[in-house]
């Protein structure tokens, strides 16, 4: 199961179709999943949260957000959503690419704007809560792409594209343009494709000595470096990710628990198992029953 289709299980509504790229879901947690794990993709990502209260980090910067509260999460970003304590949220997520705003390569909103965001050149705030300054005239531009998605009437994509261009007009007006020299932290840089390389593989075999390759270190310079980016040795994190994937499969599907446990990259059923009641209080099949 692909990370995307992970967290953006519950109730999809397609905003389009692939030749237009905006596409809003809505979520709970941790009635739909109890977190979503850390990774990053190359689309925009605006976590609009609805109900309740979470923990959203994005490059290893946690905050605590609540209902009303938006996040934006430019391309490449790495961020992961959690439950806080016994509270329960509910939020919209809004993924869209931002290719489809680029009238072309060379053309002023490319060069000046949506380039220099992709690139880290230009930052917009990660946080808008509702006492922010800016909130409401950018929550207008999302409440109005919502309702314009409703019905999907006659040319709603240029609707859309209207509220976006909006939303982007308020924010990169109030935008910080990144110091000459400055580049993204090398600690996130150097995490970011191991990060994705367990989310496409964390269903075959995985060890340090592999993951060392892919980061292109040494075995022990890759654990050293990896518990001291993540907080948690490798094994740690990929068992997490596993068992994390295991209980959407647990809740989606009607699969086996052995067939969850070998999907997700465990061919010993009992050690599965362990894990699994470690990590949630309860075996596998009494996490599916609720």
């Amino acid at each position: 199961m692909n990370i995307l289709e992970y967290e953006n299980y519950q109730e999809k509504k397609a905003h389009g179709n692939p030749d237009f790229p905006y596409n809003t879901y809505l979520c709970s947690i941790p009635l739909d999943f109890p977190e979503v794990p850390l990774h990053w993709h190359e689309q925009m990502e605006i976590i609009y949260i609805k109900k309740g209260n979470g923990i959203v980090s994005v490059d290893f910067v946690s905050y605590e957000v609540g209902a009303g509260t938006m996040v934006f999460i430019v391309p490449g970003q790495i961020h992961a959503i959690q439950q806080k304590e016994q509270h329960k949220m509910e939020y919209e997520n809004i993924i869209f690419d931002l290719d489809m705003l680029k009238a072309s390569p060379m053309e002023k909103a490319s060069t000046d704007y949506f380039g220099p965001l992709q690139e880290g050149k230009v930052l917009i705030p990660t946080l808008l809560m509702p006492e922010h300054s800016l909130y409401h005239d950018v929550a207008a531009c999302l409440n109005g792409a919502d309702e314009i998605c409703r019905g999907f009437p006659q040319a709603y994509e240029l609707a859309v594209k209207a509220q976006l261009y909006r939303l982007f007009y308020i924010l990169f007006s109030h935008a910080a343009t990144e110091e000459p020299g400055i580049k993204k932290g090398r600690r996130v840089d150097r995490i970011r494709p191991i990060i994705k390389y367990v989310e496409n593989h964390y269903t075959e075999p995985l060890s340090t000595k592999d993951m060392a390759r892919v980061a292109g270190l040494s075995e022990s310079h890759f654990m050293k470096f990896f518990k001291t980016t993540m907080g948690l040795p490798f094994i740690d994190y990929l068992n997490d990710y596993r068992l994390t994937m295991a209980s959407r499969m647990l809740l989606s599907s009607d699969d086996s628990v052995l067939t969850v446990a070998s999907e997700c990259g465990y061919e010993n059923l009992s050690y599965f198992n362990r894990l699994f009641k470690r990590r949630f209080g309860m075996t596998p099949r009494e996490y599916r029953k609720g």
